[in-house]
């Protein structure tokens, strides 16, 4: 049974990733930091159907704990499918964005996916098989006004996601970016009322954390093995 860590675990797109990894039958350790009874919830949920779970907790912007935490979650066997699905936003014009919102949003995003997987690499990399896959947004790859720190930390995190998947591809290990659009129950629904929605999605609709979910677990597959240092955009045709 391998092992899979999903961060932001607790959130709508985190829980229904958690919940399609444990139906193909993996362990998942499902990331929560300040809403530690959501993630337990969402491990109630999936023991309940006859799944394996368990709660892991540390903030990803630090560091030293989130190396305390992984590293014995590697023990004895590796963390071999790491879903980077922690991140937020605060969203305001650039002309008056405060730069400690700033520093959150990257700190979470881009600084998140680091100390959250850099641990695991080694264990992996033994193993001879690996999936990593960062979870974006299409701001990332269009930009969005008022979120202009957003947007740079996604795309940031896309020359990320290239880069190491150069560095894995002889090792058996993929790197993969998916870049979600207007998704139900998500930051984005903040952002875009109904109507605005029709506007903006060729499909004239939000899509749904299950279909994210099925396009991740898709790429945390065997069948997947091809595909590494792609950015996979799932937005209705927006883009």
């Amino acid at each position: 049974m391998k092992k899979a860590l999903v961060t932001g675990g607790s959130g709508a797109i985190g829980a229904a990733i958690c919940r399609r990894l444990a139906e193909q039958g993996c362990h998942i350790l499902v990331h929560a930091n300040s809403h530690i009874e959501r993630a337990e919830a969402i491990v109630d949920e999936i023991i309940g159907r006859g799944g394996s779970a368990e709660p892991v907790v540390f903030d990803v912007t630090r560091p030293e704990m989130a190396a305390s935490v992984l590293e014995r979650a590697a023990e004895p066997e590796p963390v071999q499918i790491i879903v980077n699905n922690a991140g937020i936003h605060e969203d305001a014009p650039m002309v008056g964005m405060a730069p400690d919102a700033w520093l959150r949003v990257i700190d979470v995003s881009l600084n998140g996916f680091f100390n959250a997987t850099r641990p695991l690499l080694m264990p992996m990399i033994r193993s001879r098989w690996g999936r990593i896959v960062n979870m974006s947004s299409i701001a990332g790859v269009m930009g969005n006004r008022g979120q202009v720190n957003y947007a740079a930390a996604k795309s940031a995190l896309h020359g990320a996601t290239k880069s190491l998947a150069q560095e894995l591809a002889s090792r058996g290990v993929t790197v993969n970016a998916v870049a979600p659009g207007i998704i139900q129950g998500g930051m984005s629904e903040e952002t875009f009322d109904k109507e605005r929605i029709k506007v903006l999605v060729p499909m004239k609709r939000a899509g749904t954390p299950a279909e994210v979910a099925v396009l991740v677990a898709f790429l945390c597959s065997e069948e997947a093995g091809y595909i590494s240092g792609q950015i996979i955009g799932i937005n209705g045709a927006m883009a």
